[in-house]
């Protein structure tokens, strides 16, 4: 109930507390369009463009290689994934022993360059200051665009003469273990140095020592990213330098450490220049990485690709697609590891 008093000739309306007040309509919500400048629609078409020309390559390779291997895959079948051989004008071809011998020197690289590579990213990213860090950092993305050739020639006339000596010794003392012996056709143990030239081992030290700038780059961004808060809480708390390492720096980089390796893995398993000079070409299984012997699938390309007839090509395109579809997948999965990594989440402090 309300009362109308008049005073001074001015009507004034009192509500009392029995009174329910008005209810006002609710404000309609309103929708925020915010207003795109021309730099950034610039930016985002030439972004999508970007994208999309990435994509189109790889399905114009991938259709590419497809069409080129219809031909040899329809002779071959899945026999080309099991067959030793390589003699397509004979109808007897299959990338068994090539693609046996590829993951062979890139599981020898990756023994070699994840190491070396974890070691030097730590030492940049936690050890070295100053100058002598980005003189560190300018070093070792300058040795990522070294030619492969020039790393195939230093591997051959250089580190080859090294490295029979340890092949030698590794054969002596543990050819027990089946992959690490060197003997002939009768069993018998060779110690001759040209049975440890040119075999799947010194070309696994030479592409893992080319992967190793790959890798490290990536490591070493993951770890400079550790956030200074938890280093300097895991100092506080009376831990050493290795041990804020070990609790902080390790675990936040993990997924840069995976993602790094995997990206790795698919260089080593594409590099064809290196591995065709200093490779001794041939086509079985060889069991024995440090005998001479062994293939790979992108030096077979390259190897066979001057003199292939119609037909061949049409085999090297089909390795040529397997090999595709392996590195792609191996790049697929260091993406997904290194996007669905949490930075620091499994830390320790």
């Amino acid at each position: 109930m309300n009362d109308d008093r008049t005073a001074g000739g001015t009507t004034t309306t009192v509500f009392f507390a029995d009174q329910e007040p008005q209810a006002h309509p609710p404000a309609e919500a309103r929708e925020l369009k915010p207003r795109q400048s021309r730099s950034d629609a610039v930016f985002r078409a030439v972004s999508f463009s970007a994208g999309g020309m990435t994509v189109a390559i790889m399905l114009s390779v991938g259709v590419f290689l497809s069409l080129r291997a219809g031909s040899a895959m329809q002779v071959a079948g899945l026999d080309f994934l099991f067959e030793q051989k390589w003699s397509p004008e004979t109808g007897e071809f299959g990338i068994a022993a090539v693609l046996f011998g590829t993951v062979t020197i890139a599981v020898i690289a990756m023994c070699v360059s994840v190491p070396l590579a974890l070691g030097t990213s730590l030492l940049i990213s936690e050890v070295l200051m100053g100058r002598l860090k980005q003189w560190s950092i300018t070093l070792v993305d300058l040795m990522a665009a070294v030619p492969s050739v020039v790393f195939g020639l230093w591997g051959l006339f250089f580190l080859q003469e090294s490295i029979i000596p340890v092949s030698r010794w590794i054969s002596t003392y543990f050819g027990w273990i089946p992959f690490f012996a060197v003997t002939d056709e009768t069993g018998a143990a060779m110690t001759d140095a040209s049975a440890f030239t040119s075999s799947a081992f010194i070309a696994g030290i030479v592409v893992g020592l080319m992967v190793v700038p790959t890798q490290t780059s990536i490591m070493r961004e993951a770890f400079m990213q550790a956030p200074a808060g938890e280093r300097e809480a895991a100092y506080a708390l009376g831990s050493t330098r290795w041990g804020m390492i070990t609790a902080v720096v390790l675990p936040f980089g993990r997924g840069g450490i995976i993602g790094g390796t995997m990206l790795g893995l698919g260089r080593a398993l594409g590099e064809t220049i290196a591995v065709y000079m200093i490779i001794s070409p041939i086509f079985a299984i060889n069991w024995q990485v440090l005998k001479t012997g062994g293939n790979s699938v992108s030096a077979l390309i390259a190897l066979r690709y001057g003199e292939a007839s119609e037909f061949a090509l049409s085999a090297l395109m089909a390795a040529g697609l397997v090999l595709f579809l392996i590195t792609l997948v191996i790049n697929f999965a260091a993406s997904s590891i290194v996007a669905r990594s949490r930075s620091g989440a499994e830390s320790e402090v």
